[in-house]
């Protein structure tokens, strides 16, 4: 059974400002915009996963951290199409707001056929980019549940994980049959989170389950408030975890580790800094 965080419908997004993913470029696959960003020769290829707010700040900043920490090619699939989650519906407080969440899940946030698009944009993908030796995939709450379900049998992917995951359910863990990452917030269920870590510390293909004590559903997307020093400081942790996760994918030699020092090195580094404060890129 599927579990919801009650915190997904009522926490906001935060609204940031100055951050602009213009590292990268957009492409288009399988009838989906596609943000890009990395070299098309590189050898490991990370498929990253908004959460429900799309295409925010906070969740574009990541790619490009994972861009450069891993020498990766990322690709961040408009799996929505331009017409996320607004602001404006969360809290999930009137009868309208209602509605328009629920039109959403049934027209653009439906998991089934999510997971039907990502299957075909990797294959696109590896037609598109054949120097790519191994793909990994992480996601950001909803991304997360897309992710659980392509990380089983016949999964293409050498690696994976989940960010404050969202419709966490005990039997996506039993299926994933691939080294695993899940970072957890306060506000999941402590019930599956603990599953999810029974299962990974047991089925001898490796991963990493942790919560983030002190942080709330949707610290490291949209609702990411990188203005407060403490969800700053393990949204830049978390995205130490995730690339030290990935930097494992098969590509002719094991990753040597990411550090938080060599993090904010690249993102202050040879004039084209992004800043995980305010997000102002300089």
């Amino acid at each position: 059974m599927e579990q919801h965080s009650e915190a997904c419908l009522t926490i906001p997004a935060i609204v940031t400002s100055g951050y602009t993913a213009t590292r990268g470029s957009v492409a288009k696959m399988v009838d989906l915009e596609v943000y890009v960003t990395g070299s098309p020769a590189a050898r490991r290829g990370i498929i990253a996963i908004y959460d429900v707010f799309g295409m925010s700040p906070q969740a574009m900043q990541g790619a490009d951290i994972l861009r450069d920490t891993l020498n990766a090619l990322v690709l961040m699939p408009d799996f929505f199409k331009g017409k996320a989650v607004q602001q404006e519906w969360v809290p999930q407080d009137t009868e309208e707001k209602k509605k328009l969440m629920a039109k959403f899940r049934e027209e653009r946030a439906d998991i089934a056929k999510n997971v039907t698009v990502l299957l075909k944009v990797m294959e696109e993908a590896k037609e598109l980019y054949p120097d790519i030796r191994a793909w990994g995939s992480y996601g950001l709450c909803w991304g997360g549940k897309i992710v659980a379900l392509t990380s089983g049998a016949a999964t293409p992917f050498k690696a994976s994980g989940q960010v404050h995951p969202g419709r966490l359910a005990k039997a996506d863990a039993s299926s994933i049959t691939i080294p695993h990452i899940m970072l957890a917030s306060k506000d999941e269920s402590a019930e599956i989170v603990a599953h999810y870590k029974e299962v990974i510390d047991s089925n001898k293909v490796g991963g990493i389950v942790e919560t983030y004590s002190t942080m709330h559903h949707g610290w490291m997307g949209a609702r990411g408030d990188l203005e407060d020093s403490e969800n700053l400081k393990e949204y830049q942790r978390g995205y130490v975890s995730i690339p030290n996760h990935l930097s494992t994918l098969e590509v002719g030699r094991r990753g040597t580790g990411i550090t938080l020092a060599l993090v904010k090195y690249i993102c202050g580094s040879f004039g084209r800094s992004y800043t995980f404060r305010n997000q102002v890129r300089s």
